[in-house]
C-alpha cells in the first residue's frame, strides 16, 4: 500500500514573536541575526523610534519578510513583520485614546493578518507616576483595547487573534525582582493589575507563563545599576491570545540570551509555537 496510507496528518508548526526593540534602527544587525537564528514567521515589534520613511524594510524584506510599520517620530512606534503573508493592516484599533497637545494618535498599536491570525504589536503607555495623567491615559488605554478585544471575540468566537507586545504591567508580584522597590510606583499598582487581569472574562489569556512559569523569570531589565548582572528585573512582554488560537500553542519561550552582548534593547524577545 502507499505509504501516504499510513502517514498520520502532516503537522505545520508556526513561530511567532514579540520583541521591544528600543530603536530598530540602532539594533537593526541584532533583529536580523536574531530572525534568521530563530527562524520566526512573525515577529511584533515595539519601540521602533522610527518614522515610517526611516524604518529599515530593506533588511526586512532581503530576509523574505514582509512588514507593516506605525511611527511618528523618535518615540514609540510598532511593527509587524511576516513571511507568512501581511494583509488588512491597520493603525490603531477602536477607540484608542489620544495624547498630547493637540490631542493626537500615539503609535502604539499596530494590527495585520499574517497566515490567518490576527496579530496586533501594542506597546501600552508607561503611566509615568501613580496619579500623572499619564497613568490615567494609560488605564484608558487599557480599557479600549480590551472593549475593542472583546468585540472582536464577540463578532465571531472562533476568530485567531494575538495581543502581543510591551504592556508595562507586572501582573503578579514575582514578575518583578523585589516589589518593596516598587512600592507606591507604577507597573505593579493594583489598578494597571486588574486592567490587565480584565482581559481575561474576555477570553484573552497569557499563553506564556505556562511555559516559562516565575519567579525570576523577566523580560525587561533597566540598564542602569547593573541591573541584568543583578537579576533585577521584571516581566513586562506578553502574549495574550484567544481562544481559537491559545488552543494552537505548543510552547513558548523568553529568550534571555539577547539581553547579553553588544548595546541590547533593555527588553528581550518572547516567543510562542503554535500548531
Amino acid at each position: 500500500m502507499d505509504d501516504a496510507v499510513h502517514a498520520g496528518p502532516r503537522v505545520v508548526r508556526v513561530r511567532v514573536a514579540t520583541w521591544n526593540i528600543n530603536s530598530v534602527r540602532s539594533r537593526i544587525d541584532r533583529v536580523v541575526a536574531w530572525i534568521e537564528r530563530s527562524d520566526v514567521d512573525v515577529v511584533a515589534l515595539q519601540e521602533t523610534k522610527s518614522r515610517d520613511e526611516q524604518f529599515p524594510y530593506d533588511r526586512f524584506a532581503d530576509l523574505g519578510y514582509e512588514v507593516a510599520h506605525h511611527g511618528h517620530s523618535q518615540w514609540n512606534g510598532v511593527a509587524i513583520a511576516s513571511r507568512v503573508g501581511l494583509a488588512d493592516v491597520t493603525t490603531g484599533f477602536p477607540g484608542q485614546p489620544l495624547w498630547g497637545e493637540p490631542l493626537a494618535d500615539e503609535a502604539r498599536a499596530l494590527g495585520a493578518t499574517c497566515g490567518g491570525v490576527r496579530f496586533w504589536s501594542v506597546y501600552v503607555p508607561h503611566g509615568r507616576e501613580v496619579g500623572d495623567p499619564h497613568y490615567a491615559y494609560k488605564l484608558d488605554w487599557l480599557s479600549c483595547l480590551r472593549d475593542a478585544g472583546q468585540a472582536w471575540l464577540e463578532t465571531d468566537a472562533d476568530r485567531q487573534i494575538a495581543l502581543m507586545g510591551d504592556w508595562n504591567i507586572a501582573p503578579r508580584d514575582d514578575d518583578v525582582w523585589d516589589m518593596a522597590a516598587f512600592d507606591g510606583a507604577t507597573h505593579v499598582s493594583q489598578p494597571e493589575r486588574d486592567a490587565f487581569a480584565a482581559f481575561e472574562p474576555t477570553g484573552f489569556t497569557d499563553v506564556v507563563r505556562r511555559y516559562a512559569p516565575g519567579p525570576g523569570v523577566y523580560t525587561y531589565w533597566d540598564y542602569q545599576r547593573l541591573c541584568f548582572a543583578k537579576k533585577r528585573g521584571m516581566r513586562l512582554d506578553f502574549v495574550l491570545a484567544s481562544p481559537a488560537l491559545a488552543a494552537r500553542v505548543t510552547g513558548a519561550l523568553i529568550d534571555r540570551e539577547e539581553r547579553k552582548g553588544n548595546r541590547p534593547s533593555d527588553h528581550v524577545p518572547v516567543v510562542v509555537e503554535l500548531a
